[in-house]
């Protein structure tokens, strides 16, 4: 297990870097883990990245990309660009959906199917 700290908070991670639990997610996590992987999070992450963590709350299950662009494709194109399942990845360059999951604190075992 890694562990991460940001300010007071102590946030765990399972070996593939995901957080152990989806409870302990911040705003100042997420910056920190995309940090980490070299990127600076833009309006149009956070927007992905909050429709991850809601649908996921609701859901139980990460959306798809399928889904993701027809729920807040829209809001994506307003940041800027089009919004196609190869400009979603383009915000996440390092796994695409994958690595939206992770940075929204997503567990890994459900992110296999993105």
């Amino acid at each position: 297990m890694q562990v991460m700290q940001i300010g007071d908070q102590t946030a765990v991670f399972n070996p593939r870097g995901f957080l152990a639990h989806f409870t302990d997610w911040s705003q100042d996590l997420a910056v920190g883990i995309a940090r980490e992987d070299g990127l600076a999070l833009t309006d149009c992450h956070w927007t992905v990245i909050n429709y991850m963590r809601e649908f996921f709350g609701t859901h139980e299950i990460p959306p798809s990309p399928r889904v993701i662009i027809k729920a807040i494709g829209d809001q994506l194109v307003a940041a800027g660009g089009t919004c196609t399942r190869k400009s979603l990845e383009g915000l996440f360059p390092n796994g695409g959906c994958r690595q939206a999951c992770r940075i929204a604190g997503l567990p890994d075992f459900y992110c296999h199917s993105c």
